[in-house]
């Protein structure tokens, strides 16, 4: 992993159709270092800084600002999927957030945090990152981390009216939050804001974006281990948060449903995923969204 960030966001977590507005805006030309961005796209000047960042963590435009081939498919008004409707398409984007390490905190929590401690807060990640990553800034890292669970989950109940405003992937219900009950210094019983992350079986991601990340982390490999897929940093079982049971499952239904011609072994002791031929990461998602 290169150099960890943990700002850049002002704040601010990626909402409903940034990504979309941010794609049209670099597709026309536009500069979002420029002031007219504000009025073109119907924000204030922190959050024009906010959605150029999040655009770039979730690989919608390039270091130079320009649209990537990505979101040509996915977000251009003839696109596969420009506003986002296919759940699909949101666990495609969780993927690129994840693998992209542009927003390190994704990164640490689904490859690292979620193996050792599946229930965490910002105390935990905190110190998670301390002990492990080195000496960054406590209050940076804790600002990241409020940010990080608003961009899965909405609390609808808040008085305040930015915890109403629905992070990009909220609909797919990745984390939970819990109240855990403690006793204070003085023996005084205290209750706060617990974070889980289960690794399970995830019927509900499409088999399609689930290859696509094989393929991205494994590109013309023609066997790959269940332990590497399982394991590895960035390799579905961790990224999509998959149990043992879960990858197994999306391994069998891969080799049975997809017509790629795919074979799981499962037998004397040794588990892969077999090709036949070379597959591309990119014809998988086209024959996705061409169902």
């Amino acid at each position: 992993m290169s150099a960890l960030t943990f700002s850049g966001h002002d704040t601010f977590h990626c909402r409903q159709f940034w990504l979309k507005k941010a794609y049209d805006f670099a597709k026309k030309g536009h500069d979002f270092n420029k002031s007219e961005a504000v009025l073109e796209l119907g924000v204030g000047k922190n959050m024009v800084t906010a959605m150029r960042y999040w655009a770039k963590c979730f690989g919608i435009i390039d270091a130079d600002n320009c649209p990537t081939g990505i979101a040509e498919e996915l977000l251009s008004d003839s696109g596969w999927d420009p506003y986002l409707e296919d759940i699909g398409s949101l666990w495609l984007l969780h993927h690129e957030l994840v693998v992209g390490e542009k927003a390190s905190i994704f990164s640490i929590i689904f490859n690292e945090l979620i193996r050792e401690r599946p229930e965490f807060d910002a105390d935990t990640f905190t110190k998670f990152v301390s002990t492990r990553k080195g000496d960054y800034n406590e209050n940076t890292v804790k600002k990241d981390f409020t940010v990080f669970y608003k961009t899965y989950y909405a609390d609808f109940k808040s008085s305040d009216i930015e915890d109403s405003f629905t992070g990009v992937l909220t609909e797919l219900n990745l984390i939970k939050q819990l109240k855990k009950t403690f006793l204070d210094s003085e023996g005084k019983s205290r209750s706060k804001d617990v974070w889980l992350i289960e690794r399970q079986t995830r019927n509900e991601i499409p088999l399609h974006i689930l290859l696509y990340g094989i393929l991205s982390q494994n590109p013309e490999e023609v066997s790959i281990s269940f332990d590497k897929l399982y394991n590895e940093t960035n390799g579905i079982g961790s990224v999509f948060a998959l149990s043992r049971e879960g990858l197994t499952e999306v391994l069998e239904r891969i080799s049975k449903e997809l017509k790629y011609g795919l074979v799981f072994s499962n037998e004397a002791g040794v588990r892969e995923l077999q090709f036949k031929k070379i597959l591309k990461k990119e014809k998988v998602l086209e024959d996705y969204y061409g169902k």
